[in-house]
Formats: structure tokens, sequence, C-alpha cells
């Protein structure tokens, strides 16, 4: 009986710290959470002729896919991209695990990696 009075409490406490940690726009670390983000770093070909890699100039990396805007006439550019996180509630919970595993002394690094939906792009440079 005490055990599953314990699970029950456990699950409760897991379910609001979920809510509470999906409701905030930022990570610990002051990185944005919300589902549309803006990016800049290096554009660069991805594994095959339609797949297109962000490396952002924050150490993250981003696979990008757009119907809309021409990311193969900016390979190799800087650029700023602005789009939509795919499965924005698996993605943000990987980021808060990563905090949480920073915060009990293990390495932080800032290597997110996600896939986004691009809306809009500006070149900031014509070189990387």
């Amino acid at each position: 009986m005490k055990t599953s009075g314990i699970a029950i409490f456990l699950g409760l406490l897991l379910a609001t710290a979920m809510n509470v940690s999906l409701a905030q726009d930022t990570t610990s670390s002051g990185k944005s959470k919300a589902q549309v983000r803006t990016i800049t770093g290096c554009l660069a070909q991805g594994s095959s002729s339609n797949s297109y890699v962000l490396n952002g100039t924050d150490g993250s990396t981003w696979d990008l896919e757009s119907d809309s805007v021409p990311l193969a006439d900016h390979v190799g550019h800087t650029v700023t991209v602005k789009g939509a996180v795919s499965n924005i509630t698996a993605h943000n919970a990987k980021e808060e695990a990563k905090d949480a595993a920073s915060s009990t002394g293990m390495k932080k690094t800032n290597d997110e990696h996600g896939d986004l939906h691009v809306e809009s792009l500006k070149m900031v440079s014509k070189s990387c």
C-alpha cells in the first residue's frame, strides 16, 4: 500500500515539474524554448541533395527543410534563419535533461541539435 502511494506521489510530482518546465520560455542556460526560433550560422549541404544543416554560431546544429525558402542558394553562406522547431515538446525535454545534468556537475556544452522548418532566411555574409 505504501509503495503505490509513493508511486502516485512521484507521478504527480513529475507531472507538475513537466508542466512548469514546458510553461517557461527559456532554459536555465538562457536559450529560447519557443516553437519559432531565429538562429544564425553557416549553412552547409546535408547528407543528401535536398538536406541542409545549419551550424549555429552558438555551437548548435540544425537539420533544415523548407518548401518556400531556396536553401541551396545559400550553402556556404552565413545566414540567419527563422523557423518552427519540429517536435518541440521532445526537443525541449531533451534540452531540459541536458540542463539538469549540467546542474549536477556534468560538463554542459551547447551541442543542441534539432530539426527546423525554415520560414525565412536572411544572408549575413557570403562566406562562413
